[in-house]
């Protein structure tokens, strides 16, 4: 009954299944494409440097055939040669008019990062002018002072020397 109900859900049942041991190994008499002697390697570079080329030419030769019919079929009157004419016209101007609002863009968000970052460095500039002139200022005044208190010094040295 176990190997009905299985099969019934549409699985196969465990006697019939196979399992990895019962399996065949995969032929290991296959045959091989490679050449088994150097003259036969020499013979297959060879045979392929020259097919492939062909092979090649021959492809494009398809191909500009099948364009050619394309085009002849496809141009065969001149209204539709020049309704695809104008088509490509319209492409050309929508392209150009995609590159030339880039470009317009590009440059705006150029002009813009240069403007800030001059003004970034003019600001820069004017902070450390005004830090340098205050610091200037401040050691000027310290100067004074000290020299102030050295002069009297030595003024009171010189007096003291002339008294005694």
């Amino acid at each position: 009954m176990a190997t009905t109900s299985n099969t019934q859900r549409g699985r196969k049942s465990t006697t019939t299944r196979k399992t990895a041991a019962t399996r065949k190994p995969a032929a290991s008499t296959t045959t091989s494409t490679q050449p088994k002697t150097p003259v036969e390697q020499v013979q297959q570079i060879a045979e392929r440097a020259v097919l492939v080329p062909v092979g090649a030419s021959l492809l494009a030769g398809d191909n500009l055939v099948s364009t050619v019919k394309g085009f002849a079929t496809k141009y065969r009157t001149r209204t539709s040669l020049e309704r695809e004419l104008k088509r490509y016209e319209r492409r050309g101007a929508t392209a150009r008019n995609r590159f030339e609002r880039q470009v317009r863009k590009t440059r705006t968000r150029v002009e813009r990062e240069l403007r800030q970052r001059r003004n970034r460095v003019e600001r820069n500039i004017k902070q450390n002018r005004r830090r340098l002139e205050r610091e200037v200022r401040n050691v000027r005044r310290d100067f004074e002072r000290q020299s102030g208190v050295v002069t009297s010094r030595v003024e009171k040295l010189v007096q003291g020397r002339i008294a005694s």
